[in-house]
Order: C-alpha cells, then structure tokens, then sequence
C-alpha cells in the first residue's frame, strides 16, 4: 500500500472510532451537605443567614439537609429560614415543621437542585413532651439517562445521655427504608451519636457510612467529635468520591459535612 493508501485506512479508522468514544457515559454523581445550621446563629452569637448560604455554596451541593430550622419563629424575627436558603442559593427548598414554637415552626428542611417527586415527614417516637422529632423523605430524580429514583432522608434525632428514643428513631426509619428496599437511599443528618455508640452500630445493621474514620463536626470552634453523619443503602449502588468537613468554625456550632457519592448501576 502507497502512502496515501495509508493515510486513507487511518482516516476511516479514526472516523469510525470516533462515535465510540463521544457516547461515553460520564458517572452520576450527587454532592450531598449535611447541615446543622442552629437556626442560623453562630458561635459569635449573631444571626447571619446569608452567612450559612455562602457557606452552602462554597461547595455547589445538589442536595443538602439541613437541620434546626426556623420558619416565622420569633427568636430568628419571624423570617422564613428555609424560603430565604432557598433564595439565597437559588436552591428548591422543602421544610417540615417538628414542633410548634414561638409563633412559628421549627424542624428540617432539604435543598435541592434535582427534581422533587414528592415528599413527606415521618415523626419519629418521642419520649419526652415538646420535643417531637422526625425524618424529612424526600423522592428526587438523580441526573442520569435513567432518570433513578432516589429517596433522600434528613433528620436530627434526640441528644439525651439515655439512648432510648434513639434507638426508637433508628427502628421507625428503617421501617421507611424497607417500603422499597431495593431504591438508592440517602440517610443525612445529625444523628447525636459516636460512631462506636450503640445507635450507629445499629443504623449499621442496614445502613452503610460513608466515613471510615470519624470525621469530627462538633463543635465547630474546636471540634472533637462525629455527631453528624452521611448513610447509604443498599451499599451495591453507591460509590464514595470524596468526604470532607468543612474548614468553617463561626456560622454555626456545627460544621458542614460534605460528601460526594456516585450512583452505580
């Protein structure tokens, strides 16, 4: 074969190979915060819900759960936390009020930039008066060719020396879990609990951590402990990319929890 004749067959293999290579499925990944906000005071003491929004955004999550929220509360001057987070980073807000409190509501709240299919609170067993808890489900859409279905859990459970109610808590979220077993599942939240606690071993009975080592959250000066935690079911569909704490010790008393996972088919 002459030269040209070369230069044609390496032509037409390059343009053959070409579509091969432009059809590549880059992976799904979703960019989930864990976030405690303490109605939006920080440790300075001053309220500052621009403050925590900037802090949201630094990181571009797709989805974020946060907790102690207020909405027409007085203490926080009857604003609407979650409708102004959701302003603020141009993010879709859902809240679910827990309790009643100072004229308003108080309880979790999710942000979201993937579609919402529908979503709902789940109160969680309640030992003590006033003090009602509960799990934020949330159905979304990922961003994939397949369109998955996820359900994205956020809640903040009890914080007594006595485990009973959350041990409660861990039994009545599992019961929302296994309404559809098989579907990718994220667990967000703070869950009051050291990773050797009974509490975490037992949400680890069906739940995977995304930590393999305690990433410390609280508090957020000088933290010294893992309170706050990202979990997933059924571990086959998920994949760890990367988990961080967030470097920020003055919005809040918590820190942020940042954890990026991939959807496995």
């Amino acid at each position: 074969m002459n030269n040209r004749g070369w230069t044609f067959a390496f032509s037409l293999l390059a343009l053959t190979a070409a579509p091969a290579a432009a059809t590549a499925v880059e992976p799904t990944r979703i960019r989930v915060l864990s976030y405690n906000i303490h109605h939006g005071e920080g440790m300075d003491g001053k309220l500052d819900l621009e403050r925590i929004a900037r802090v949201i955004q630094s990181v571009d999550p797709d989805v974020v759960a946060l907790q102690e929220v207020d909405r027409g509360v007085k203490r926080t001057g009857g604003v609407d936390e979650p409708g102004e987070l959701g302003r603020l980073t141009k993010l879709t807000p859902i809240f679910e009020r827990n309790i009643v409190f100072q004229g308003g509501d108080y309880g979790n709240a999710v942000l979201t930039r993937l579609p919402v299919t529908g979503h709902r609170n789940v109160p969680v067993p309640s030992h003590y008066v006033g003090e009602q808890r509960g799990v934020l489900t949330v159905d979304l859409t990922a961003a994939d060719a397949r369109r998955t279905p996820i359900r994205f859990m956020a809640t903040h459970i009890d914080y007594r020396p006595d485990d009973a109610e959350r041990m409660d808590s861990v039994k009545r979220i599992e019961e929302v879990a296994r309404e559809n077993p098989t579907l990718p599942t994220i667990l967000v939240g703070d869950l009051n609990s050291m990773p050797d606690s009974r509490v975490i071993k037992a949400f680890g009975e069906n739940w995977t951590r995304t930590d393999s080592t305690p990433t410390l959250t609280f508090p957020a000066d000088k933290p010294n402990r893992q309170i706050d935690y990202v979990l997933v079911r059924p571990a086959a569909r998920w994949k760890v990319v990367e988990i961080r704490v967030l470097d920020e010790p003055v919005a809040s008393d918590h820190r942020p929890l940042l954890v990026v996972l991939e959807l496995v088919d």
